[in-house]
């Protein structure tokens, strides 16, 4: 059986860290949680739990989650969100691949709950990502906020059962707030990566396809309000990606 450490990195993270921790079962040999300076009781939790806690400044979410993998004791690794909640088959799974390791990164799962609502269709489920992985053999990659983990050239993945519980969004309102912020981040990315002119067919035409792509060919009309609420938010953030770029207003918000 391989040893494996559980990361996860935080930012006060009070209301959501205790639940995470407390559905590891055990199947970490270590726990570490690297904060960003949290101003509210996260690090205290998390060592409560018996985590082992490392701060650092914040500099993007690819430069924190390659910094935490870096911190790991195992070269195992499986990295969380602090939303985020395993299932009793999802933590069977993972057992299973430390008794049997067989690819250089597996996947996960993730089940989002938004508002109360378990969400299905709309292209949120299934959510999977590379979250399970040997540290040697991929690594943390993206700009400034779609980070993704990157296995080697040549090297394999696997897919574990079982889902991930990721409670997103308690409110719309929480919704709209990171919209906002992550729709600056997003039209920055898209500066540094050269892109100077937007169109009317990227302010108009992309928001109205976000929706109808989400809500109607992803069937997220069979989520109900949850759904629609997805939708609506989720094509009035591609506008405004647009529209923070065209103006050039793309700097994140505090």
């Amino acid at each position: 059986m391989v040893l494996l450490s559980v990361v996860i990195i935080t930012f006060n993270e009070e209301a959501n860290i205790a639940r995470c921790l407390e559905a590891l079962g055990g199947i970490g040999d270590e726990v570490l949680v690297v904060d960003s300076f949290s101003t509210d009781r996260t690090v205290e939790i998390c060592r409560q739990h018996g985590a082992r806690v490392i701060q650092n400044a914040f500099a993007g979410y690819v430069e924190q989650k390659n910094f935490a993998t870096d911190q790991a004791q195992f070269d195992y690794v499986l990295q969380l969100d602090a939303d985020e909640v395993l299932t009793d088959e999802l933590r069977r799974s993972v057992m299973m691949a430390k008794n049997d390791w067989q690819h250089a990164a597996y996947a996960l799962t993730r089940l989002t709950n938004y508002c109360g609502t378990w969400v299905q269709h709309g292209g949120w489920y299934p959510d999977r990502k590379l979250r399970l992985y040997d540290r040697r053999l991929g690594r943390w990659q993206g700009l400034l906020l779609h980070e993704h983990y990157e296995v080697s050239a040549g090297q394999t993945t696997g897919q574990l059962a079982g889902d991930a519980l990721h409670y997103s969004y308690s409110s719309i309102a929480q919704h709209v707030r990171q919209l906002n912020k992550f729709t600056s981040i997003t039209a920055q990315e898209l500066a540094l990566q050269g892109q100077a002119r937007v169109s009317w067919l990227q302010l108009l035409g992309k928001p109205i396809w976000k929706f109808v792509h989400g809500y109607v060919f992803r069937l997220g009309f069979l989520d109900g309000f949850a759904g629609l609420s997805i939708a609506v938010i989720s094509a009035a953030g591609v506008f405004l990606k647009f529209a923070k770029l065209k103006t050039g207003t793309q700097d994140a918000p505090a």
